[in-house]
């Protein structure tokens, strides 16, 4: 397993080892002991979510929970390609506002994990891609937020115009960052 840095401290990439052969490949998407070894947290997953976007362009978040249901996040892609997106919304943080953008794809086998204190988002490359992510807490609608995933103070470079992008409704009404009542400390 492979760990790199990103340009915001805590989100990693993780590459698990593939093996394979003629008949395809084998891999450990995740093994709680190799993760440790690597000096990564010992977190606890307690819930696999899996999405399937049909259309290129379509933008899932940018979605966080608040406490005490904030999530860590490890997600993958199974089928196609996505631009993965993280954003750092810790006003304590000399980081905070600031984003790490991360092509995930079943070719690459790239993991990105995203800790409590960012907000998530991905805008699907590929038709019919499939992500998969682990999180540390259940999903609890009352602590449910996210952030416009265009608001021009985070300069995201989506691959996809606002005019062309497919949301949610309530992805379309997610505040700005600036005017985010409860941002993590």
């Amino acid at each position: 397993m492979k760990v790199e840095d990103t340009a915001l401290e805590g989100v990693k990439i993780v590459t698990p080892d593939r093996f394979g052969d003629a008949r395809g490949f084998f891999s450990e998407s995740y093994n709680q002991r190799r993760w440790e070894e690597r000096g990564l947290p010992p977190f606890r997953f307690v819930q696999d979510n899996h999405s399937l976007s049909r259309d290129v362009g379509v933008l899932r978040g940018l979605h966080f929970q608040t406490a005490p249901f904030a999530q860590d996040k490890l997600v993958r892609v199974t089928r196609g390609r996505v631009l993965d997106i993280a954003v750092d919304i810790r006003r304590a943080s000399p980081t905070f506002g600031r984003h790490v953008a991360v092509e995930l794809s079943a070719e690459n086998w790239r993991q990105l994990l995203v800790p409590i204190g960012f907000a998530h988002g991905f805008c699907t490359l590929e038709p019919d891609t499939e992500v998969i992510y682990k999180v540390t807490n259940f999903y609890s609608a009352p602590h449910d937020r996210g952030l416009a995933f265009d608001d021009p103070d985070l300069d995201i470079p989506w691959p996809v115009t606002p005019d062309r992008v497919i949301l949610s409704d309530k992805d379309r009404r997610w505040p700005r960052l600036r005017d985010l009542a409860d941002a993590f400390a």
